[in-house]
């Protein structure tokens, strides 16, 4: 059961991050919902910004799902190469290109179940695609900054990203559930990071259960 307290914090905490971040949208570039679902499996592990880097070549090379399906392992592997785990990324990618075609008609599916049979697409990415490419808050997209902070929130005792999710849907509104992910990962990468976080400098520490302590001890 959800405590009132708790959720009036979270409202106000996503009234703030409206007011901070007013033009948060999502970080990585795309053209298409295919691409904006291969950018989020490559982002895995990876920052917006290195994959922002590697996918207009990848894009070139590879503009549709066709062209995935179709296309050399090698090849994309070595397009992929500097984000990380690029075998499985480019088997996952290549993978779900391929149902996309035979199961799909070519198109990425529309929903949260269909998505979730795509090889490498997990509630991270199947959100993200969701959110941004079809204008659909299915569930609240969980990456390393929103469980961190959500965390150090007090939204949430959890790791296990399902778990969180399932707790912040609780908390925040349904038509805010990607707004909420973005802003806040904003945040994590600008203020409140992994190893340092700049308490001093928060609009949240007076609503942050971690950063009233941090800013007791300053």
């Amino acid at each position: 059961m959800v405590k009132a307290s708790q959720k009036q914090r979270a409202t106000e905490l996503l009234l703030r991050l409206h007011r901070l971040y007013p033009d948060a949208t999502c970080s990585l570039d795309y053209g298409s919902i295919l691409q904006l679902m291969v950018a989020t499996i490559l982002s895995a592990q990876c920052t917006d910004e290195r994959v922002n880097q590697v996918t207009p070549a990848l894009f070139a090379r590879f503009p549709d799902a066709i062209a995935f399906a179709g296309g050399d392992r090698l090849e994309i592997e070595t397009l992929i190469h500097s984000t990380g785990f690029y075998r499985n990324k480019a088997k996952h990618i290549q993978g779900a290109c391929q149902k996309i075609i035979t199961d799909f008609g070519g198109e990425v599916p529309q929903t949260m179940a269909e998505l979730l049979t795509l090889p490498g697409v997990a509630r991270k990415t199947a959100n993200v695609v969701l959110a941004h490419g079809f204008g659909i808050n299915q569930g609240v997209t969980v990456d390393t900054h929103v469980k961190r902070l959500s965390n150090r929130l007090g939204l949430t005792t959890h790791s296990d990203p399902v778990k969180i999710e399932r707790d912040l849907m609780k908390l925040i509104p349904q038509p805010e559930w990607e707004n909420w992910s973005i802003r806040l990962i904003y945040h994590g990468r600008a203020v409140c990071k992994a190893r340092q976080p700049d308490c001093g400098g928060c609009g949240l520490v007076d609503l942050c259960p971690e950063g009233m302590g941090n800013g007791e001890q300053m």
